[in-house]
């Protein structure tokens, strides 16, 4: 998956980003990076297809699938947990014994075993963020967008969930995460840093 020349402004505002090239390819997570309103969430959206850009193109290649794990977690208050990493297994036509097995894989990596019959209302901050990356990673997305996946938890969750994703971008996905923390950052395999303005530059960490 491929962004050339991308730019974007909304209206007569000042662009958010100029003459950005970005290579996204599975196995890599990639950090945008940036303070509030340099554009990070905006560029999330454009990479998912959900926004257009105002200057260049996307090329989208081999990305059937895509999850996007918003900042605010929102679920069904009265369903459970583990309902809700099963319901999208379901409408793939898995069998609720093997829907419900491998929701259980993936929460164990997220730690969430312990609430899975706990109502999503009961769960904390932390925890609802968490299951809504469960329920993203559960599908096998091809490209996985997550807006700020550690603003709501201590910094040992923090650094599992960093990992976790890191592991799931080893597994043939591409991830691309908006974030301002800087362990996560750190965690990220490329960096597109917009703090820098209007022209921005993609990053090669390692």
């Amino acid at each position: 998956m491929r962004g050339t020349g991308l730019s974007h402004r909304f209206g007569s505002n000042p662009e958010l980003f100029a003459d950005l090239d970005l290579e996204l390819r599975p196995g890599q997570i990639v950090g945008l990076c940036g303070p509030s309103g340099s554009g990070k969430s905006t560029l999330l959206s454009i990479v998912a297809g959900w926004e257009q850009p105002t200057g260049g193109r996307v090329e989208r290649v081999d990305v059937d699938r895509t999850c996007w794990v918003f900042q605010n977690p929102h679920g069904v208050a009265r369903r459970t947990a583990i309902d809700h990493v099963v319901l999208p297994l379901l409408a793939r036509r898995h069998s609720r014994a093997e829907a419900e097995e491998r929701a259980l894989a993936v929460m164990s990596l997220f730690g969430l075993v312990a609430v899975a019959g706990r109502p999503f209302r009961d769960l904390s901050g932390g925890e609802a963020q968490r299951l809504m990356l469960a329920r993203a990673v559960a599908t096998a997305p091809d490209l996985l967008l997550v807006d700020e996946p550690t603003a709501q938890l201590d910094q040992r969750t923090a650094a599992t969930v960093n990992q976790t994703l890191a592991n799931v971008a080893q597994e043939n996905t591409i991830v691309v995460i908006a974030t301002h923390d800087p362990a996560t950052r750190a965690a990220c395999t490329h960096v597109v840093d917009l703090s820098a303005g209007a022209r921005s530059h993609a990053e090669a960490r390692r």
